[in-house]
């Protein structure tokens, strides 16, 4: 198994994958959830439901884990492992990474603007993660 240097891992992040966060429930066992997200200067940006569980677990307890997989046949694999900031929706970055996050994961802004069409009116939280270690795989 050979490391992905901090550039690659960057590139590796900057396309549009799903990644898998996990979270701690209360009674200590993983919370596991695909999501989508954005990365800039070093944090991970995810908008995620107000609400659910992965939210009231990061409520009580800030440490959070993502992977994220290059799907077959890249065997690529990013693990990040910190701490994430919940920020409400009422702040601007909120709305504004939450719409970047949307228009990442779609071919055109119309699509883009479609989908942020029908979930506008479900509440969520920004989760900015903010990463203690990250592990890469390059097979």
């Amino acid at each position: 198994m050979t490391r992905m240097t901090s550039t690659q891992v960057t590139e590796f992040l900057q396309a549009p994958r799903h990644a898998i966060v996990g979270t701690n429930r209360v009674d200590g066992a993983p919370q596991l959830s695909p999501v989508w997200y954005v990365t800039e200067a070093r944090h991970l940006y995810i908008s995620i439901g107000a609400g659910t569980a992965k939210h009231r677990n990061l409520e009580r307890d800030p440490r959070i884990s993502v992977c994220v997989d290059g799907g077959h046949p890249d065997a690529r694999t990013v693990m990040i492992y910190g701490t994430a900031e919940l920020i409400d929706s009422v702040d601007p970055l909120c709305e504004e990474m939450r719409w970047r996050i949307i228009q990442h994961y779609h071919d055109s802004e119309e699509a883009a603007r479609r989908y942020a069409e029908q979930i506008r009116d479900q509440p969520f939280v920004l989760v900015v993660v903010t990463p203690e270690k990250i592990i890469s795989q390059d097979f």
